[in-house]
């Protein structure tokens, strides 16, 4: 059943303005057809980190249903979306969500661990991903393309929301199997208003990854 769901992220002062997304979902279809908690709450990070995102280049992996890629659009960043190649539903999901918000984001396949013409050319500032570390055979994948593009922008940023299901252990020795370190590490509910932390469960995280200096 498909329906269309509303996020709403309101300002902190007169200056501010609030926005509202909506997002097309589909709850019998596969994974990628849902907003899950992970994605509310990097959405709420990038909202209210709002003025760090205006203006820079975002990369969202596995964006599925995409709600912090568009929030970040929303914002004035120029935003790409990407989710496995092989899934067309989603990416022609992601392209209908975008026309539904009136947002011009770029949108394309891209499979962790393949190294297409696609991958070559991006060079994000931040890179996004929502609940992207829930199966671990693809971790290495995973991680392996965060790698490269940081690499490819030595001052980007990956930012990602998980559960923390199984401890940050394989998490920690990913990260320094290829070359990246934490520098932000936060409970994904003490930044999250009071209303939308009410309606969430489960012990999520906020990291954020940069590359390893060589020193």
């Amino acid at each position: 059943m498909t329906t269309i769901s509303q996020h709403d992220f309101y300002g902190d002062g007169d200056s501010e303005t609030s926005i509202s997304v909506s997002v097309i979902e589909n709850m019998k279809e596969e994974y990628g057809l849902f907003v899950w908690p992970c994605s509310v709450i990097l959405a709420e990070y990038v909202w209210q980190q709002r003025s760090r995102f205006r203006g820079a280049t975002i990369l969202e992996l596995g964006a599925g249903t995409s709600l912090p890629g568009l929030v970040a659009a929303k914002v004035g960043a120029n935003v790409t979306l990407t989710d496995d190649s092989r899934k067309a539903e989603v990416l022609e999901n992601m392209r209908r969500v975008c026309e539904l918000n009136k947002l011009n984001c770029n949108v394309m396949g891209l499979t962790w661990g393949v190294w297409d013409a696609p991958i070559v050319d991006l060079r994000p500032n931040i890179i996004l991903g929502a609940d992207v570390l829930y199966d671990s055979n693809a971790f290495d994948d995973l991680f392996a393309t965060v790698s490269f593009l940081l690499q490819s922008s030595p001052d980007a940023v990956f930012i990602t929301t998980y559960h923390n299901r199984s401890g940050h252990h394989l998490i920690e020795f990913l990260m320094v199997k290829w070359g990246l370190k934490c520098v932000k590490l936060l409970d994904g509910f003490s930044f999250l208003p009071s209303r939308k932390a009410s309606v969430l469960n489960g012990n999520i995280q906020l990291v954020e990854i940069a590359l390893r200096s060589e020193s």
